[in-house]
């Protein structure tokens, strides 16, 4: 499984347009093939601070994941509405029995 941690820091008073553009990425690519869990929140001690966690299948799910252009589309509207560049860390997991 893949897991993906990222984070953007809103422009002050753009957190309203980065919560309705997050929302409606997280919804659609939940649909996407490969997609096990997608999520946003945003930090209780930072409102213009977004989280997003998404877990994946697999590398190639990612993969197509970042073709579609929809999702470059959400990158693109996202970019002018933020403080500074996303943080964004990939993750290759595996199942530990314990």
């Amino acid at each position: 499984m893949i897991i993906v941690i990222g984070k953007a820091t809103a422009k002050i008073g753009c957190e309203s347009e980065v919560l309705e553009n997050s929302l409606t990425h997280v919804a659609r690519s939940r649909g996407e093939d490969g997609c096990i869990d997608h999520t946003v929140s945003i930090d209780q001690e930072n409102p213009q601070l977004f989280r997003f966690v998404e877990y994946w299948r697999d590398q190639d799910a990612l993969l197509a994941h970042f073709a579609v252009p929809e999702s470059r589309q959400f990158v693109a509207s996202l970019t002018p509405l933020l403080a500074a560049a996303p943080d964004i860390q990939i993750y290759n997991s595996e199942t530990i029995d314990l």
